[in-house]
Order: C-alpha cells, then structure tokens, then sequence
C-alpha cells in the first residue's frame, strides 16, 4: 500500500520504480520563500528556493546520510517530509511496512521539542500513547532504548536538569517508538561526547540494518556519516549535487590523493615542499601550518601506489620528515570540494547588488 503525503506534482520517476519497493519516495520536492529584495522599497519582495526539484528514495533497512554546508536545505528538506513545512512543490510517498498495512514517520527534530517538568519517561509513555503502543509493548520498549542509550539513570529526571546530549538521546528514543516505517534523524548526535555518539550510531545501525524501514540522517560529521550511512547524498544551494555508496563518491569525486605531511623543523618546510613537488610535479599545495604540510596529488602524478611509498620514505630519511600520510580522497574532501559550489553560488548572488553613485550636479 502506498500513502501520498503530498501530491502536487507529477507521479515518482521511473528509475524509483523496481521489483522491491523503497520505505520512501521523494519526488521533485521544492520549497521557496519570501524575502524582501534588496532595495530600499519594502514591499517590493523576491522568492528564493531553499530546497530545489529534490528527489531520491530510501530503500528498505538502508540509512541515508543527507550532508551540506549551512544554508544547503537540509533540514528545509527534512522538515517538508516530517510536515512541519508546506512544500511549494513535489510529492512524497510512505510505504507501508508488516502486515498492518500502514505507514508512518518517526522525527528527531534538530532543536528539542522536550516539555521542560515532564521526566524522560513520561515522555517516552506519552509518545507511545500518541502513537497507539499497549502498554506492555511501552514498557518494554522503554527499557529497551533505556539500556541501549544509558537512560536509566535519566529515566525520572525533568527535561530541564538533562543535559544536551542526554536530551538528544531522549528524542531519538521518541522518534524510534512503535518501530516506523521511516525515521528522520536531524543531526541526531549533536551534543553528545564521543562515547555517547558511538553508542547512539550502534542503536542506529540496529534498528534499520536487515529491517522493513530506514532512515535519513543529517549530518555535519563525516565520521558519523562513514560509520552509520549506507549511500550518503550531498545537497549544495538547494540541489541534490549527488548520492551514491561513499566509496562511489569517493571514486567519482575525489580527485587524487592526499599528502600531509609533519615536519620537525619548520625552517625545512620549503626544502621539504621543493622536493614533494620534484616527485609529484603537480602537486597543488593546500593549507599550510608552521608544522604540517597538506598536497593534493593528481592521478596522473602517481605510476604505483608501490613506488610513491618508496619515495616518501626515501624523502622522510633524507629530510628528517617526522610523519606523512598518503590516502586517497576522504568523504570530507569530497564534501568541501562541493560545497565550493555553494560558496560561489552566494558570491555570484551578492555581485547582483552593487553601489552606484548618484549623479552630482555640475558647478
């Protein structure tokens, strides 16, 4: 059974269309606002698109990471699929997972939505009821997330005396009850210490891996993103730049290598770079630090992973290199490389408005 949470456009694209159905289709999904233009008339007022022609799926037990940087429309997009917004245009469509035939969404919101005197578990109880749990099936799946997230201790304690990780443990734990079909996961571990994100990305993995439903997450944490996401998507100005598995990304995205290096005399730096820069001819350096030295190394510029390693610790010997690193392109790489685009795109937008002088009268 199929479920349209909006229809305002045309039907799901075709290469959504296969033997297995997806937990969720997003179509075309757009989404402008009003803002004034810039001018000094108030009324006069402009539409900008934070959210432009967006359209991927979610397949069963998959967990799609959404990444870009502030301003993309990620949580724009999120927010239109929870139905906190009205989409200017698109359509969404909710399998239905089980036998029961329905469909339904679970939402950890980027901000709080937690009442301040109630305890954790009388929002977990309240939850459940909203959602139409028994109570049996309530109390065992509270302590269930309790154990999985370390809520125990937290479980009568007031939403204010909670801190931020803690609180955000809470509302992945409400947007988990009753097991939905999909979840939106809005920067989910935000505030959390590592060893609480590493528990929080296993709850994760958990739930969804080999299940009937998945997940899209949020995200400003590359890590988080390789260790919990199974095809990650990257949204620049609006747009969905592109998705595929990492290491696809990586492939088609990544343009070469990567070469840092940690030098124990910063005096020796330009020797040091003199001679990257005859092994690899080239190699466009990036940032550089007192003490580390970062390149970036062209395909062509490197015959044998073999023989590049060879150099490098020939040239580690001979300039007393006190560490290097060569790798292939990582997945933040590949995020900053698009999110350069966005970059220019707000650039290109403040170059429309430009001060003219106004026209003196002669003497």
């Amino acid at each position: 059974m199929w479920r349209k949470l909006v229809s305002e456009s045309l039907m799901a694209p075709r290469c959504f269309i296969g033997p297995e159905k997806p937990t969720i289709i997003v179509d075309s999904l757009r989404k402008e606002f009003k803002e004034k233009a810039g001018s000094f008339s108030c009324k006069k007022r402009t539409k900008k698109a934070a959210a432009r022609h967006v359209s991927f799926c979610v397949k069963k037990g998959e967990v799609l990471g959404l990444l870009g940087p502030n301003g993309a429309g990620k949580t724009t997009s999120v927010l239109m699929l929870a139905g906190e917004l009205k989409p200017t245009a698109g359509e969404v469509i909710l399998c239905s997972a089980g036998e029961d035939r329905t469909a339904f969404m679970g939402f950890c919101p980027q901000f709080s939505p937690l009442w301040p005197t109630l305890t954790v578990k009388e929002h977990l109880e309240i939850y459940a009821a909203v959602k139409g749990m028994k109570k049996d099936d309530t109390d065992q799946a509270i302590k269930r997330v309790s154990e999985a997230l370390e809520l125990k201790l937290h479980l009568n304690k007031p939403a204010k005396k909670l801190s931020a990780g803690v609180s955000r443990k809470v509302c992945f734990a409400i947007s988990m009850l009753g097991n939905p079909t999909i979840a939106l996961l809005d920067e989910p571990s935000t505030g959390l210490d590592p060893k609480g994100q590493q528990r929080l990305w296993r709850a994760i993995r958990a739930a969804f891996r080999n299940k009937e439903r998945g997940a899209i997450l949020t995200t400003h944490y590359m890590e988080e993103a390789e260790a919990v996401c199974d095809r990650v998507a990257i949204m620049v100005s609006g747009k969905l730049r592109c998705i595929g598995s990492i290491q696809q990304l990586k492939s088609k995205f990544g343009k070469g290598y990567l070469l840092e290096i940690k030098v124990k005399d910063s005096q020796r730096a330009e020797e040091i770079h003199q001679e990257v820069v005859r092994m690899f001819p080239q190699a466009d350096r990036q940032d550089r630090f007192s003490s580390l030295l970062v390149y970036k190394i062209p395909m062509e510029n490197v015959q044998s992973l073999s023989q590049a390693f060879s150099q490098l610790e020939e040239a580690k010997r001979a300039h007393d290199i006190e560490e290097y690193s060569f790798s292939q392109s990582t997945l933040e790489q590949v995020f900053l490389e698009l999110a350069k685009e966005q970059e220019k795109d707000d650039c290109d937008q403040d170059a429309m408005f430009k001060w003219r002088p106004l026209k003196t009268e002669s003497a």
